[in-house]
């Protein structure tokens, strides 16, 4: 007992940033994020011993992840909100040569997109999983992750070629 509890507790340290920024790119709501990755967490703690005699950890780790999002998202209606709408969080000025330039108009980018394209791109590009792979995470055929991918790619580019032309207007 006390040998898997300290495989899972290596498991989880080891891919809980990854988990993390998997999520965060999947849903774009940080808070929402660490919810759906807490849960997927302890989902993975109860079950850890099946879990870790599966072939691929990861890649049933992701599924779960999903999963977890899914429920989330099918479940919001039902949870208390105690504002009408969020306020948004205020960001210091992005500079033109500042590092993370690029990675906020992704992330702007994946934000723009419907659920299900967003997740192909975050399972296919950041987190590096097969076709075959990603279409077991997300529970549907590996045709319908290769047109969720190439409509998704198209309106990145599109949303990317958009805000790269109001940011040479304004200069």
């Amino acid at each position: 007992m006390a040998d898997a509890e300290g495989e899972f507790v290596e498991y989880v340290s080891a891919r809980l940033p990854s988990l993390h920024r998997t999520a965060f790119l999947m849903c774009g709501d940080a808070h929402l994020a660490d919810d759906v990755v807490q849960q997927t967490i302890t989902a993975l703690y109860v079950n850890w011993r099946r879990v870790s005699r599966v072939d691929n950890v990861d890649a049933y780790v992701h599924r779960m992840l999903v999963h977890k999002l899914v429920d989330e998202k099918r479940l919001s209606w039902a949870k208390v909100r105690l504002l009408g709408s969020m306020p948004e969080p205020r960001r210091p000025p992005v500079q033109p040569d500042d590092e993370l330039v690029e990675r906020d108009s992704v992330v702007s980018a994946l934000a723009h997109l419907p659920r299900g394209q967003r997740t192909v791109l975050v399972l296919r590009f950041l987190c590096d999983l097969s076709l075959a792979d990603t279409a077991a995470a997300m529970g549907c055929s590996e045709g319908n992750v290769k047109s969720q991918t190439a409509r998704a790619l198209v309106a990145v580019r599109q949303v990317l070629a958009v805000s790269e032309m109001s940011g040479r207007s304004t200069r």
